[in-house]
């Protein structure tokens, strides 16, 4: 779980979803680099329509008007189907340089019959919500995820056979600790991902999001006490792990909490420099002595800690994105054969080995003993899903 979480986000990039199908279509949606619905359709390129010329020219349009860089294509029925469609719409626009990947859409049809997706996206189709939540989970599977039970996306093993109290409240707490090692854009999160950080609850949540759509976007952390309810105790808990871009003050950027700020005010009058200037300038920091900046509030691992974050500030813990690209002809599993090597994505990770996703509609199983030459004693440090 926490490393599907924590897997690498595409970012700020314009993102078409498909969520493929054969009798119903091919439900298509377009994402802004913000995560915005900036339009929706569905195509019929597969049996028993056929219309396969007809859905690349849509395609081809939907992305040249939307400034599309990748496709996202859901890893269900007809998935490799459609990632041969996406395939040729490359080969045949070459000028619109698209890049196509699989996306793993469990729990994507969870999220599209929920209350909480009606919310954000009413008057939508559900079938269409789908192809929403496989793209905006390219572009940031945290923030995406967390709109669901994590129950519902099935990773791990042995989920049935514990208790459903138990279950919640250790994934629960996985969520939690990846949402807060994260950090999150308070200018951008939505309601759900907002409740996953520590010291806000649900309905702080949503009048965080409400005071900001009615006075616009935080420039401050230390707004964040004008919002309803948010007390001083709340204030102290979360606002380390809220972030504010483009804000007044830099700091607001980082991990570096409010109560430390005085720690940085000290370094910059020592250096002489804006802080500005000072974050991010790794000579300068590191030639700073930690032990002459402590105090009686804050110890020597504290302004440590504090020296590393300004370095890189609001750095992300995440992995750089990549893709893996599935060989042509291998769609189903009787086009394997023994001796393949075979790129893949891993789906999930148990005790025995790792689950593989090589584009046959079906996950391949590494057994635990086939995962290495030498003897490996835990499957969770040769692989990661995502």
């Amino acid at each position: 779980m926490r490393d599907l979480l924590l897997a690498a986000p595409a970012g700020t990039r314009a993102t078409l979803g498909l969520d493929p199908g054969f009798r119903t279509g091919v439900k298509v949606a377009v994402v802004d680099a913000t995560g915005k619905v900036v339009a929706t359709d569905v195509i019929y390129p597969h049996v028993p329509a056929n219309k396969w010329d007809e859905a690349i020219a849509k395609l081809a349009r939907l992305a040249k008007e939307h400034a599309v860089e990748l496709i996202a294509i859901g890893n269900g029925t007809a998935s490799r189907e459609t990632d041969k469609l996406a395939g040729e719409l490359i080969a045949k626009h070459p000028e619109l340089k698209l890049t196509k990947v699989m996306v793993s859409e469990a729990g994507a049809s969870v999220y599209s019959a929920s209350a909480y997706a009606s919310q954000e996206l009413p008057g939508m189709d559900v079938s269409l919500r789908g192809a929403v939540s496989i793209a905006r989970r390219l572009q940031d599977p945290l923030a995406e995820l967390v709109k669901i039970d994590p129950k519902s996306i099935g990773v791990g093993q042995y989920q049935h056979d514990l208790s459903e109290v138990k279950l919640s409240r250790s994934l629960d707490a996985v969520v939690e600790d990846c949402v807060n090692g994260v950090g999150v854009d308070v200018n951008t999160a939505s309601v759900p991902l907002l409740s996953r950080v520590s010291g806000i609850t649900g309905s702080l949540a949503e009048n965080i999001v409400a005071h900001r759509d009615a006075n616009g976007p935080f420039t401050s952390r230390a707004q964040l006490k004008k919002v309803s309810r948010l007390g001083p105790k709340a204030y102290e808990q979360c606002a380390g792990f809220l972030r504010i871009r483009g804000g007044d003050d830099p700091l607001d950027a980082s991990s570096v909490h409010p109560e430390a700020y005085p720690v940085v005010r000290r370094m910059v009058k020592t250096t002489g420099q804006e802080v500005a200037s000072l974050v991010g300038n790794t000579g300068v920091l590191r030639s700073l002595r930690p032990a002459d900046f402590v105090d009686d509030t804050f110890g020597l691992p504290t302004v440590t800690d504090i020296l590393k974050e300004l370095e890189k500030p609001g750095r992300d813990p995440r992995p750089a994105f990549k893709t893996a690209t599935f060989k042509e002809g291998v769609e189903k599993i009787s086009d394997l054969s023994s001796g393949m090597v075979l790129e893949g994505v891993v789906t999930n990770v148990a005790a025995f080995g790792a689950f593989v996703d090589v584009g046959v509609h079906q996950d391949g199983l590494v057994h635990v003993s086939a995962m290495s030459r030498t003897f490996v004693k835990d499957p969770a440090g040769r692989g990661q899903a995502g």
